[in-house]
């Protein structure tokens, strides 16, 4: 089910709906439309307040129900924390918690006074987007058909309307766009290995474009891929009864002689580690291992949902790491599409392996603007991150700096690596151009390092998500990100215009 989003200028205090938002800040201070929504229920609010029953700590929830003298039948009062304090974090935080309590109420719709919310430096429109966004993700649902949801009789929310006028919309409608792209991402990532292979992918790829006129798609099957000479990528497919795709979406937003902007994603459908194989327990995690895939996916549908006026390409090499009489082994060398032969040193660091040559085709093909590269690459990057920030590496210092600002202002948040030529000597190999890994330390940067031996020449930059893309545990599911964050960085691209 998608969430459907609105505005309105109504009033707290008179709207008829299941159930009004509004704020409370630490101290008992009241929002605007907390205090009306107060006098008019003769100070129900304020009477919590002074009982302790509402305390305005960040992100709490207080039901009041058909309090006397107010339209909506419920009240959710949210906690803001400390107002001195409020800033975009905490902003995301509530609105978080208030679209959770919302999903556990019999109720369809609702009408948000959260976003009137002062937020230093930040402006209606990003208020409102932040909102949406917020409340999408919160109430997201796993929808696959082999797990199907119960119904009841009790309604389920459907829609929520913000409070505000004409110069948040645009900020809404960036929302929705967004959201459709994390949904299509989180939906993705979170099918099971066995349904979500290559040829899938490829599938969902094709109908995408099919129902989108500006888009084409075209898929390269493990022959044409050999007859181009895709050694690198080819080899970490080859144990794997699922033949690797490449799959190629082009966006036509602008002249047709506009070189585009170019995203590659990861997509290792199910990572065993191959012959290195990885230890049992939390392997079943590893169909998360075309979060990068995704991910840029999502960012596609996002651009092609808000008309950017700007040429986009969206390359995925899908391929399934399997450990078979056939897999490519510790010591292999391979010939890579540019040229340069990779000794394998570990199986298990495949995703560079088909990045390599996804980056190289993307590169000589479209010749393209801008290349960025988003995957699930290494487990050093959680090491160094944790799960909040998404690794961020480029030479290119403008390049990187657009990047961080689009994840401050999304706070789908990266943090920049180094991604100097120091680390390259941990690359060195006796028998090849280059080995596949650089030993035990710094292994998400000498990751960066591989990759960036085959973006010479180009404006390139890498997202390593392994711990952003998904929640971890049985229950865990795919985050979507960094939809957002690429989303607004193609926004900015464009000039935040819109067909």
């Amino acid at each position: 089910m998608t969430l459907q989003f609105s505005l309105g200028s109504i009033a707290p205090e008179t709207v008829e709906t299941p159930c009004v938002v509004v704020g409370v800040y630490e101290n008992g201070l009241l929002t605007s439309a907390a205090a009306r929504v107060d006098s008019a229920a003769g100070g129900a609010i304020k009477r919590q307040v002074e009982s302790g029953d509402i305390t305005g700590k960040g992100g709490s929830t207080t039901v009041l129900f058909a309090p006397h003298g107010v339209q909506a039948k419920r009240v959710l009062v949210v906690g803001l924390g400390a107002q001195k304090t409020f800033d975009g974090a905490r902003f995301q935080k509530v609105n978080l918690e208030a679209a959770r309590a919302l999903s556990r109420m019999p109720i369809d719709s609702a009408v948000s006074f959260l976003a009137e919310a002062d937020v230093p430096g930040h402006d209606a429109a990003w208020r409102a987007r932040t909102a949406a966004l917020a409340a999408d993700y919160a109430t997201y649902r796993y929808t696959a058909t082999f797990k199907p949801r119960e119904k009841g009789n009790q309604p389920e929310l459907r829609s929520i309307t913000f409070a505000g006028d004409e110069h948040a919309q645009p900020g809404l409608d960036q929302a929705i766009a967004i959201a459709e792209g994390v949904r299509f991402a989180r939906e993705l990532a979170n099918l099971p290995p066995n349904i979500c292979n290559p040829a899938y992918i490829a599938e969902q790829a094709v109908k995408f474009a099919d129902a989108h006129e500006p888009v084409s798609c075209k898929v390269l099957d493990h022959e044409e891929m050999e007859r181009l000479k895709f050694g690198s990528l080819l080899a970490v497919g080859r144990g794997s009864a699922n033949k690797p795709k490449l799959i190629v979406l082009e966006y036509k937003g602008a002249a047709a002689d506009e070189k585009p902007y170019a995203l590659v994603g990861k997509g290792i459908t199910f990572d065993t580690g191959g012959i290195s194989l990885k230890p049992g327990p939390g392997m079943e995690e590893m169909k998360f291992d075309m979060g990068g895939a995704a991910g840029v996916l999502g960012a596609f549908v996002s651009a092609v949902k808000l008309g950017l006026k700007i040429n986009l390409v969206c390359v995925v090499p899908a391929v399934e790491n399997m450990p078979d009489g056939d897999s490519y082994r510790p010591s292999d060398v391979l010939t890579s599409l540019s040229g340069l032969t990779i000794e394998v040193l570990n199986t298990d660091a495949e995703g560079r392996l088909i990045l390599c040559d996804a980056l190289s085709y993307t590169a000589q093909t479209f010749q393209p603007k801008v290349l960025i590269d988003a995957a699930t690459l290494t487990g050093a990057c959680v090491v160094a991150l944790g799960k909040y920030a998404s690794g961020l590496m480029s030479k290119h210092d403008d390049l990187a700096d657009e990047l961080l600002r689009a994840g401050e202002n999304t706070l789908d948040r990266a943090w920049r690596l180094p991604l100097w030529d120091d680390y390259q000597v941990q690359l060195e190999s006796g028998f090849a151009d280059v080995a596949n890994i650089g030993g035990k330390n710094a292994g998400a940067i000498t990751a960066g390092c591989f990759l960036s031996r085959f973006t010479e020449g180009q404006r390139w930059a890498h997202l390593d998500i392994a711990g952003t893309a998904w929640d971890e545990g049985r229950k865990g599911l795919a985050t979507g990100r960094p939809v957002p964050l690429l989303a607004q960085w193609l926004i900015d691209r464009a000039g935040g215009r819109e067909s």
